[in-house]
């Protein structure tokens, strides 16, 4: 019997609960429900979190078992605008059951990724999906109308000219709207679809998508899909790309790219799959959906 073995078979036990948070950009944080910072495997797994788990369970099949984390916003780690900002979404975590008297003896109980993240009144609750949740995703393509690639990715291959790039200043943000500068020689809805990305200020680096671009005189207004996460003041630079609503209408006529078009424009619909034949129609071999 080894020594965890034995301890967890003792009367009395050290038994704490640590967390290893990897996040997508490779940085690396620990946590613990422990009252004390506790050190192994090369990371250091801070208290002050707050942490406390849900209790978990494990299926059998390829359900994936969801487990949820408690914590507080009020640790010097894991900050409110880091969360609304996705910082956090995809995050491997590894959970271990320790002995914190003696942090050799260990257990790792599971892996998983961070799911759904919700906050309220200064706390944070994160649903810890098992593996399982990968065989979730997309793999490969799938069969749609419109378009599957990004204006300007190696799959569109668009170069995106003077012509499709703006850049500007924020006068104000209200709410999800920013209200900017330096768009004037665009008409209402070339940025609709497009990325914003700020390039100064405390969301430097963070992109955001435009719902909605339209004129209001000499300035210009962009809704954004969300409330920034980051607070942004007036003044800010950034720069924004022409949007594309994925439409092979689109792809043809503002971008003259329908060759490299990465969608199925010509797909039946229900309609035509249904219908049938008649008189009154005429079928030529044409496409159906132009």
């Amino acid at each position: 019997m080894s020594g965890f073995e034995a301890h967890l078979a003792a009367d009395v036990t050290t038994l704490c609960h640590c967390w290893r948070v990897t996040l997508r950009d490779g940085t690396v944080m620990g946590f613990t429900d422990h009252d004390r910072k506790l050190e192994f495997a090369g990371t250091s797994f801070e208290p002050e979190s707050g942490l406390t788990a849900s209790e978990a369970r494990a299926s059998l099949g390829l359900t994936s078992d969801v487990v949820d984390v408690s914590g507080a916003l009020s640790a010097a780690q894991i900050t409110e605008a880091d969360i609304a900002a996705g910082r956090y979404d995809g995050a491997s975590v590894e959970t271990y059951l320790v002995n914190w008297q003696a942090v050799s003896e260990r257990q790792l109980l599971r892996k998983a990724m961070i799911g759904r993240i919700t906050r309220k009144d200064g706390q944070f609750t994160a649903e810890l999906e098992g593996l399982q949740a990968e065989l979730d995703q997309t793999a490969g393509r799938t069969l749609r109308r419109l378009c599957s690639a990004e204006l300007g990715d190696a799959r569109c291959r668009f170069v995106l000219g003077a012509s499709h790039k703006g850049s500007g200043s924020l006068t104000q943000m209200k709410g999800d709207t920013a209200i900017v500068t330096g768009l004037g020689g665009h008409g209402d809805g070339w940025f609709t679809g497009g990325i914003l990305t700020w390039t100064s200020g405390a969301a430097a680096g963070r992109c955001e998508r435009v719902e909605l671009h339209r004129r209001n005189g000499d300035q210009s207004e962009l809704k954004l899909w969300r409330e920034t996460a980051a607070p942004v003041a007036a003044g800010a630079r950034f720069t924004v790309t022409a949007g594309c609503d994925k439409h092979f209408s689109t792809c043809r006529d503002k971008f003259s790219n329908a060759r490299n078009f990465q969608g199925f424009p010509h797909l039946p619909g229900n309609d035509a799959a249904y219908g049938y034949a008649t008189e009154a129609e005429e079928h030529d071999g044409r496409p159906l959906v132009l």
